[in-house]
């Protein structure tokens, strides 16, 4: 194609491109200047030690450049086929995983298999990796904690009678050959929330009202109930520097109560109504105060949701929880960015 005149050709345009992207500013260069990736890479090796390359074979990509590719693929709500491509095609991108001048960049398969070999290990090493740097810079957890869950919807499966009842006694049709078993999410439950189905996992979390970092996570499947009490006591936070504890009306119990007050907590989890014994003009009055602090929480669950985090491409639980454990620790991430560019400092 012949240029247009008032397009001038010169060498140095990436340079020059480069240089536009960062005046009108670049939010990988943010994430960049505040965040240690180096830190976070030897978290990862930690738990999940590099593998030995083969005599002659090409090493692998470093430990920091995949971090930094896992990062992106899930601040962008990328597939791995889009990571590649991506990472092919910007340059703002390909800078920020140190790749501008490489000859090769990590593929898709390159991708998935990062990604299988660190499992969840690797992404809750990430998780308590930036939770480190956050505390690093004096954001401890303050004003008490927000406890809260959010189901995660997969992939629908379309399954005969005869298949769900294989697949709930833990068998798997014989008929199902091995690329459609691939397929198949036999981990992920259905359960109805509102009078709707859903099908898939979910996530709680544990919330501070200061800073709404997500300070604890637990992984699991659809059916499992809010008040399920592994859930809860896997998520709360003693570290929080107040005593108050919030929760919407799906978590309150005798025994949870009792043991909040036997521990010196302040039980702020929201009464619930019985059919037959309406909440009073005070208990609804309570229920009110509570919800305005509470929905603190449903601000988190609304940057998840913006960044993906609410939908998984994956298949089976263990890929599920890395993809729930890894949203959780890039939204920490980018929390901690942004309080380090809107110069918020810890109090």
């Amino acid at each position: 194609m012949k240029p247009h005149s008032a397009i001038k050709l010169d060498l140095f345009a990436d340079e020059h491109h480069r240089k536009k992207i960062d005046s009108l500013g670049d939010p990988l260069v943010e994430i960049e200047s505040h965040i240690d990736f180096a830190a976070l890479a030897m978290e990862v090796d930690r738990v999940a030690p590099r593998p030995m390359s083969p005599q002659g074979g090409r090493p692998p990509y470093p430990t920091e450049t995949m971090v930094r590719i896992l990062v992106l693929k899930r601040l962008y709500n990328l597939s791995d086929e889009q990571t590649e491509y991506q990472l092919l095609d910007r340059m703002s991108y390909k800078r920020f995983c140190g790749l501008a001048n490489a000859t090769n960049v990590p593929d898709r398969t390159t991708v998935w298999t990062f990604e299988n070999r660190i499992g969840e290990a690797g992404a809750k090493a990430l998780f308590d990796g930036v939770s480190a740097q956050l505390l690093q810079h004096g954001f401890i957890a303050r004003g008490g904690q927000i406890i809260d869950a959010t189901l995660v919807p997969a992939p629908r499966q379309h399954n005969s009678r005869g298949e769900k009842g294989l697949i709930k006694q833990g068998a798997m049709p014989a008929d199902w050959k091995p690329a459609k078993r691939r397929q198949k999410d036999t981990d992920a439950t259905w359960t109805k929330k509102h009078g709707k189905s859903h099908f898939g996992y979910k996530l709680s979390i544990s919330v501070d009202k200061k800073h709404k970092i997500i300070r604890r996570i637990e992984t699991d499947t659809a059916s499992t109930h809010d008040n399920d009490s592994q859930h809860f006591d896997n998520v709360f936070d003693t570290s929080n520097t107040s005593r108050d504890v919030y929760a919407d009306r799906g978590y309150p119990s005798e025994e949870r109560e009792a043991w909040l007050k036997e521990n010196g907590f302040r039980n702020q989890i929201q009464r619930k109504g019985k059919r037959n014994k309406l909440l009073s003009e005070c208990q609804q009055r309570r229920n009110k105060r509570i919800a305005k602090t509470r929905a603190r929480v449903e601000h988190v669950f609304g940057a998840i949701e913006q960044m993906g985090g609410k939908l998984l491409r994956t298949i089976g639980q263990a890929r599920a929880n890395f993809a729930m454990t890894m949203v959780a620790a890039c939204y920490n991430l980018k929390r901690l960015v942004y309080f380090e560019e809107t110069g918020i400092r810890a109090l």
